[in-house]
This record gives C-alpha cells, structure tokens and sequence, in this order.
C-alpha cells in the first residue's frame, strides 16, 4: 500500500507549486504538477525522459525487489499473455493462480492453509477485515464487530483501511466519513519514541500489552474481531520494529479472548526483512491467524496482493458456507499471477534472501559510518538508524539544543533532503509526522532496494544520500 502525503509534505508541495515549470497532464497525480517521466529501467536504474538516469534506493515504494526488466520475469509474463489473459474468478480457476496460493502455503512451514488474490496492498487489507468479520459471522459468533489496531499506523487507501489505521495527517480529509464505532485504537509500539526512562523492555511490552487487554475488556472481549498490526511499520514511523516479545504478548490477548490476530505485512512481508515472511525474524516467530502481503509479492511486475490464513480460520470458512464472500474482477488475474509466480521463483533460484542480508548489513554499517561517527556533520541530528534485511530508514531530529543552529526556513528536512537526492541521481523516501501521536514531528528517510542489489550500488545509494544530507545542513546552518 503506498503511502499517502503526510499534510506537511502536501503544505511543501503547495508552496513550491509557484516553482514548477508548466506540463502537459490529463492525470490528476499524487503530487503538485507532472512528475518527471521514467521511459526504460534496467535492474535497480530507471532512465528519464529528460536524459537523467536515477538508482532507486527505495524500490518505488518497497515494491521493486528484483528491480526492472528481469529476463525470467518477463518471459513468464510474455509466455502467459500469449496463452489467457483474463478470466473472471468466480467462473474459473488458472494455473498460475492455483500454483502461486500452493507456493505460499507451502512457504509457510504450516502458518497457512489457503491464500486469497487481490489487486494490492489496500485491496488486501480489505480482504483481511472482511474474512475477520466472515469468520465470526460464519462460525456462530456474529455479536464479534470491533477491530483494535494501533496509533501511528497505515493499512490502506480505502476507508474501512483508513479506518482501521490511524495516522491524523492521513486520515484528516476523510475523518467526517470514518468508521470510529467499530474500530479501536491502542498505542503503537516505538520504544525509542514512547518507552519511558524508567522502563526496562520487558516492562514497556507488558504496559502495551496490558493497554491492548484493557481495551478489549471495555470494548466487551466477546465483540472484538481481531487486533491488527503492522509487523515492521513501514512508511509512518519509517521501519519500526516492535521490541521484543511484543507480538508474543499481543497474541496471548487474541488468544486468551477468542480473537484473530492479524498482521499487515503489505510492507515489510515477502522477504523485506530478510525472511519470506517478517514475523519469523522481526516478530518473535509468531504465525498469525491472518496476514496481508502484496508489494514483496509481485515485485512491481503486476498489481497484486494476498491474504493468507491459517488452519483455524481456513477450516471455520469451509466447514460452513465454503467459499469467500468478498472479492474483486480483476482477482487472481492470469497475467499478475504468472508475473508474480515469476518473482517468488527468481528469489528462490538465487537465493536472494541471502544476498538482501548481506547488502542490508553493508548499508547499515555504511549508513552508521558516515551519519554517526564523532566527526560527521550528521551526527547530532541522527536520531535513529534502524531497519533489517532490506528495508531501513534513518530518523533525523530537530530538537536536541545542538540543532538550535540548524534554520530550515519551514521546510521539512526529510522532503528537501528527498528532492536533493534526486537531483543527483538517486530516489529514496522522505516520510514526516511520524514522532509523535499527532503527526506533527518528525523527519524521516527509507531504503528499500531490490533484493538482487550489489554492494557497489549500496555504496552509490549511501554517497549520493549522505552526500544530500550534508548540502542541505550546511544550507540551513546559520
């Protein structure tokens, strides 16, 4: 799902609208005026109208992880166009849909039992809440019509995933038209942000764990469809895991109350943080009842994403009506299933889990060498550099008494310093809002390359972003 403008970055686009040159669109686009035209790509390097050529540091938006134009791609894709294109999935079944959903219950060493197709990451977070509902509503339980999600978070673009979400900048144009009856919120879990000083680990997760109990027991535990989380928190907070032992606790209160624990792994999931799926290395190794995937899933070649359940909630469904009752046209499409089929296997054949660890540890220490060390000019406003596998961020803040000097003239570091970098050649992205509750501090900047990136071209993505960092310090020192 990718992320929308925070109202901070939209107020810079406002302000610098005056600035663009004037271009022809009949596209109402995510930004002031008509983004830059990308014509050719080429593994992890897209190639301009204009003549500039850019290394994508961020795979669009996570999703790109074997980069463009990958040969065994995209002869799957030409092989399955030439054969069928498009049947409706309530009248027919495919191959490459029948064999993707084996592959990813296969992967999941017993997690999951059937798999769901949809059309991306909001699509399939919207599946995820209804086959929550259905399976209480199926299985004698239909009093069960709450969700519990967290603060600072993102699940989609449509409202009932606006809903389930909470980030206010996000939410604000749509809040009048938002469902608060049935979906709750309780505190996100950012130790570095929200864990107090006197607080060890242990009992900062026993604190959320305890507030998440709670709010099932005011909201009446037998009402409660399921808690839902993302299990890294992607573009909001820019790649925040959760401490350790927080997903076990919140599992424990799913449990104990006869609810569904859910995991967005839209973001983070299909091999993001190193491993096929996020929870095995970032969220104490536990399966959920439910998960969403999508971006990881298709790697850019196709629109699709997924839902996958377990055992219990596979079998509550069909031991009763058998069948979804939710879905899509363009669901388990032919083409996206091929292409996306195409990805899982090339990850598989080259073992690129293996290879994304290995970058992702290089970017990290190289990250850390040149923002972090005593003498780089970074240093004081580095706040954090966190991530895993191939998805990090750096969080930049503005607070501390050293940044006293620095006068960014009411723009936001991450979006100046976004901009910057792609003058030079590189996209990265620059997120805002994310320190506080109310989304109204913070500047943060995510990486998120192709899984088949080599160590030269980390070196490229972390010079070029080092190097824009510095430039926009030294413009804004006084």
């Amino acid at each position: 799902m990718a992320p929308t403008a925070t109202a901070t970055t939209e107020a810079n686009n406002k302000s610098k609208a005056v600035n663009l040159k004037p271009s022809t669109t009949a596209i109402l686009h995510r930004m002031q005026g008509r983004p830059p035209i990308a014509v050719s790509g080429e593994g992890l390097y897209l190639q301009l109208e204009s003549g500039q050529k850019v290394i994508d540091g961020i795979g669009g938006a996570a999703v790109t992880c074997l980069g463009t134009s990958h040969p065994k791609v995209i002869k799957a894709m030409k092989e399955q166009l030439d054969t069928l294109q498009y049947v409706y999935n309530m009248q027919l079944s495919t191959k490459p849909a029948e064999e993707l959903a084996q592959l990813l219950v296969d992967g999941s060493k017993g997690a999951f039992e059937l798999a769901v197709f949809f059309s991306g990451g909001s699509e399939a977070m919207e599946g995820a809440i209804k086959l929550g509902r259905q399976y209480y509503y199926e299985t004698g339980q239909p009093q069960r019509t709450n969700f519990i999600a967290r603060k600072l978070s993102f699940h989609g673009n449509t409202t009932s995933t606006l809903s389930l979400a909470y980030h206010p900048a996000r939410r604000a144009p749509y809040a009048a038209i938002l469902d608060e009856k049935n979906f709750h919120h309780v505190s996100p879990a950012y130790a570095k942000r929200f864990q107090k000083p006197d607080e060890t680990e242990e009992q900062y997760v026993e604190r959320l764990r305890q507030e998440l109990e709670n709010k099932f027991i005011e909201l009446g535990p037998n009402t409660v469809i399921g808690f839902a989380a993302e299990t890294v928190v992607g573009a909001t907070t820019g790649v925040v895991p959760a401490p350790k032992g927080y997903f076990k606790a919140m599992k424990s209160v799913c449990d104990k109350y006869g609810a569904l624990f859910i995991l967005d792994e839209v973001m983070s999931g299909m091999g993001r943080m190193g491993t096929l799926h996020a929870w095995e290395s970032f969220g104490d190794g536990v399966a959920p009842d439910i998960q969403a995937v999508a971006k990881g899933l298709g790697g850019g070649y196709a629109s699709i994403g997924a839902v996958l359940m377990s055992k219990k909630v596979a079998r509550g469904i069909q031991e009763n009506s058998g069948l979804l009752k939710h879905g899509h046209t363009y669901q388990a499409n032919p083409l996206s299933c091929a292409a996306s089929l195409a990805v899982q296997k090339v990850i598989a054949e080259e073992d690129l889990l293996k290879n994304i660890n290995i970058q992702g540890k290089l970017l990290e220490r190289r990250l850390r060498e040149r923002l972090q060390s005593p003498n780089a000019l970074a240093a004081p406003y580095t706040f954090d550099i966190r991530g895993g596998g191939g998805f990090w961020a750096v969080e930049f803040d503005f607070d501390a008494p050293d940044a006293a000097a620095v006068d960014l003239k009411g723009q936001q570091f991450a979006m100046v310093t976004q901009a910057r970098c792609f003058e030079k050649g590189l996209i990265m992205m620059g997120m805002t809002g994310g320190a506080n509750l109310e989304g109204t501090k913070g500047d943060h900047c995510m990486f998120a390359p192709a899984y088949n990136v080599t160590s030269e071209e980390i070196e490229t993505i972390v010079g070029i972003f080092v190097e824009s960092v510095e430039e926009v310090l030294r413009e804004s020192i006084v």
